[in-house]
This record gives C-alpha cells, sequence and structure tokens, in this order.
C-alpha cells in the first residue's frame, strides 16, 4: 500500500464582523411581480362528492 502524501492543516478563517451581510437590506419587491411557483388550483375531491362514512352507515345499519 503506498504512503499517502500529509495533507496541510486547514487555516483558520478570521472571524467576521458580525452585521455585514445585514447592513443594506435589498430592495422590496412589488406584490405584482411575484409569480406563483406551485399550483394554485384546487386539488380533486377523493371521495368523488359522496360521504363515505354515510355510505358506510346505510351498509352496515
Amino acid at each position: 500500500m503506498p504512503a499517502t502524501a500529509p495533507r496541510p492543516e486547514p487555516r483558520p478563517e478570521p472571524p467576521a464582523e458580525p452585521g455585514t451581510d445585514f447592513r443594506r437590506l435589498p430592495e422590496p419587491i412589488a406584490l405584482e411581480d411575484t409569480v406563483a411557483t406551485q399550483d394554485v388550483r384546487d386539488a380533486p375531491d377523493p371521495d368523488g362528492g359522496r360521504d363515505p362514512n354515510h355510505e358506510w352507515m346505510i351498509r352496515h345499519a
């Protein structure tokens, strides 16, 4: 098995100044400029308009 070269130790990053990312907020986006990314139509009724509990009760009464 060949010997592997020693890996260099990672250098610690200097600590970032707190709040540097939030000194300036982005411009607000108008609601008219937004776009729906998901289907907003109603989901189909899985029971097809029937009440399965009512039908079960009539069937087993």
